[in-house]
């Protein structure tokens, strides 16, 4: 009977055998084929926009080995597109008239989901920044975009890209215009009038500052929050909730910052835009983020309900919610505190707010945190890399107390190896990749403990480079006759970056310094890439260019440490040019307590003057860099 019972089921069984192979023959066709069919379109339609990381490396004491990057074992929502929605238009084609790139409701409508649009401006200056900011939300799958060209020079260059652009008919200079200026007043303007232009559209508005990134999709987020007319992100740098609910707005007594904020078309919040313009509009001297706190703050409270976080405001009608800056972050709370991480909370965006060097500052920041989109050749510079694993003794680091004293030991211990670094890197005619580097203490406008009563900043921490060095000078051309050789860098982060193309990862010499007249301390570059050179300390200029011409090709030279690496170049006139050149590169501590000036200027060169402190210039006559 059992012997009939499975004699009966065997045809059955071998149905359903065969259709289990078939099924899975023809889905690895289709999975294949998407595949295939995903990496041609994404290569194609992206071949200017290399891929970004939002992964974090900051707390990384030395350069590691290359990150390889492994897929998500987690599906990705089948309701996200990872298609770029661009439209690039075939370059036979003629550039449309201006009229064509009107602001309308039409042309908005276009771009709408969920009847929000999302909407950055600027000028050709912050173009690398637009692209930055395009391509971090095409890779969260959001396409609901614009962009408000403020000279035509952006807009066509957009327009090329496929990018959504249209006119703000603002005829803005091309150049950047720096923080403070009337014509950075009057971007402020044109933002309010461009906030009070789409509002009465009907959609909500996403308004953005060209130099922030979105680092995921806050969307939902803001759809938490249905009744809010307003949803701000502000200066914040003491969390007032540990989670990802809103400030709690009795207790955030920072500006609200205007770089990020979220406008639904309330009557209110229409009525808010209307009088915000007005006011900047009839006085030239007020800053468009201080005539928007004064004016919401005209009323603040009372709460909206026990539980939302939204609060009362402006006219006492409207209501207004503090996004956390926590996870929508500031400079301070993400590069500095990075509040995020120790939440254990997603951050949403970062605003580069909290920095020094200007635009250069921003950028290099962006760069660090591998949030920036550089073109391929950023990632592959004429004559290779230079690197080297910094050594940082644990006294140094970690022992006594966090004060300004300790703070200097730390900074010119680390600066003393960039310098000897700086000098083989213009020897070398290669690019230094600056090591990660250690503050004890943090630098503002004004004078502090250290670090901030209430913020989350630990001590010590890695801390951005414009913290210590003049980063817009490290990357301006120079006269040569004057400064030498330009010497280029690149940020901490960069060997470690996706973007990093496979043949600079692969082309690598590892250099270990000894001591000269041990075994195998000789100098030689008779090794080959994948070897160890070893290569003797307190060598000169003609002993680096005589080992190191071999290796011209090798994409990076990794030292092991720069420590007594070099004694000096040979040529005098070229010293003294670099000593010149690398005077300039470093900024200022800010603020001791008490004392006018308050801040401190870092010495390139503080070994070479005896008994060198800490200290602030001790009169206005004496204010001036150390050079």
């Amino acid at each position: 009977m059992a012997f009939e019972e499975v004699a009966y089921s065997r045809p059955l069984f071998l149905t359903i055998y065969t259709v289990v192979i078939v099924g899975i023959v023809v889905s690895s066709f289709y999975v294949f084929s998407a595949i295939h069919y995903s990496s041609k379109t994404s290569s194609s339609a992206w071949s200017s926009f290399p891929p970004l990381s939002n992964e974090d490396s900051r707390l990384n004491v030395s350069q590691s080995e290359v990150v390889r990057v492994v897929p998500s074992a987690f599906p990705e929502p089948q309701n996200v597109s990872k298609m770029p929605v661009l439209n690039v238009p075939p370059r036979n084609k003629k550039m449309p008239p201006l009229e064509d790139f009107k602001l309308t409701k039409e042309l908005v409508q276009q771009r709408v989901k969920d009847n929000i649009i999302i909407v950055t401006f600027g000028n050709y200056a912050f173009m690398d920044f637009i692209l930055t900011w395009v391509k971090q939300l095409n890779d969260l799958g959001l396409s609901n975009y614009l962009v408000g060209a403020m000279d035509t020079k952006l807009l066509e260059a957009l327009y090329w890209k496929g990018i959504p652009v249209f006119d703000m008919n603002s005829h803005m200079s091309t150049v950047d215009v720096g923080w403070g200026t009337p014509t950075f007043h009057k971007m402020g303007r044109e933002k309010v009038i461009l906030i009070n232009s789409i509002l009465p559209y009907g959609f909500e508005l996403l308004m953005c500052d060209t130099d922030m990134v979105w680092l995921k999709n806050p969307l939902p987020y803001f759809a938490r929050y249905p009744g809010a007319d307003v949803l701000t992100s502000s200066d914040q740098v003491v969390p007032t909730v540990v989670d990802d609910s809103l400030e709690v707005w009795q207790e955030a007594g920072a500006a609200y910052n205007i770089g990020i904020f979220h406008w639904r078309p309330t009557e209110s919040a229409i009525k808010l835009a209307k009088e915000w313009k007005e006011l900047l509009l009839g006085d030239d001297s007020i800053w468009d983020q201080n005539g928007f706190n004064d004016i919401v703050h005209r009323e603040l409270g009372p709460s909206v309900d026990e539980d939302s976080g939204l609060v009362y405001a402006y006219d006492g009608k409207l209501k207004l919610g503090i996004l956390p800056s926590s996870i929508f972050c500031s400079g301070h709370t993400y590069f500095v505190q990075a509040m995020y991480q120790q939440l254990r909370l997603e951050a949403y965006a970062v605003h580069t707010t909290f920095q020094y060097a200007g635009t250069e500052g921003k950028r290099h920041r962006l760069r660090e945190g591998m949030l920036f989109h550089d073109p391929p050749e950023y990632y592959n510079p004429p004559g290779g890399f230079l690197s080297f694993k910094p050594s940082i003794p644990k006294s140094l680091l970690l022992t006594g107390n966090h004060t300004v004293g300790s703070h200097f030991t730390l900074i010119n211990y680390q600066m003393k190896q960039i310098r000897t670094a700086l000098a083989i890197a213009s020897i070398l005619n290669r690019t230094l990749v600056m090591p990660p580097l250690w503050c004890r203490i943090d630098r503002l406008w004004f004078p502090h403990p250290g670090v901030l009563e209430g913020s989350m900043t630990r001590q010590p921490f890695l801390c951005p480079l414009d913290h210590v060095f003049e980063v817009n000078v490290m990357l301006k051309e120079l006269p040569k006759e004057e400064f030498g050789p330009g010497i280029d860098i690149r940020e901490y982060s960069i060997l470690d970056n996706p973007s990093l193309p496979l043949e600079v990862k692969k082309s690598r010499l590892d250099v270990h310094l000894c001591k000269e007249g041990t075994q195998d301390c000789n100098a030689s570059n008779n090794v080959t890439v994948g070897e160890v050179l070893k290569f003797p300390k307190h060598s000169n200029e003609e002993t680096f260019m005589k080992v190191f011409s071999s290796f011209k090709d090798v994409k990076v030279i990794q030292f092991s440490s720069m420590r007594d690496a070099f004694t000096g170049f040979t040529n005098k006139e070229r010293e003294d040019r670099f000593r010149t050149r690398v005077k300039h590169y470093t900024g200022i501590w800010c603020c001791v307590a008490n004392h006018t000036p308050g801040h401190i200027y870092y010495d390139m060169y503080w070994d070479e003057k005896p008994g060198w402190k800490p200290i602030p210039p001790q009169t206005s006559a004496d204010d001036h860099p150390p050079w």
